[in-house]
């Protein structure tokens, strides 16, 4: 699967891909502002994403999230406060609150990876689906 970080901190963004990669997938970009996370989504054709809520230029997170969700490229929040994430999570299949542990981001990648391909899979446990949170 081809996969899109956007992440403003280098070191996270860079134990992310490493993660990514490990689990046998490309990373196609890595972003720390919208702008660059726009020319990632419009140049690299990003088949999942992982988007920090905050960036180095403010909470465009969510409006990456938007972007995302009008090519229809599926992606989940990744974030410190799940708070800032609006009710209908602006089409995420979820998020995953910071701090992390690698074991639960790799759980969490296969979830997403077998979802998207269509199997029937059991949300693992740090990976908050948007339909749990909102009926909350």
């Amino acid at each position: 699967m081809k996969i899109m970080i956007v992440e403003d901190e280098a070191l996270l963004a860079l134990e992310l891909e490493l993660e990514v990669e490990s689990a046998g997938h490309v990373v196609v970009g890595t972003a720390a502002s919208r702008k660059a996370a726009f020319d990632i989504i419009d140049g690299s054709a990003p088949e999942f994403a992982f988007v920090d809520v905050h960036l180095s230029d403010g909470p465009s997170g969510i409006d990456i999230g938007r972007r995302l969700a009008e090519r229809n490229i599926p992606f989940v929040f990744v974030t410190g406060n799940i708070k800032r994430i609006p009710e209908d999570f602006v089409g995420a299949i979820g998020a995953i609150e910071k701090p992390y542990t690698m074991n639960g981001l790799q759980n969490a990648l296969t979830y997403i990876a077998a979802t998207i391909d269509g199997h029937e899979a059991s949300a693992p446990a740090g990976l908050i689906l948007a339909e749990q949170a909102s009926a909350v």
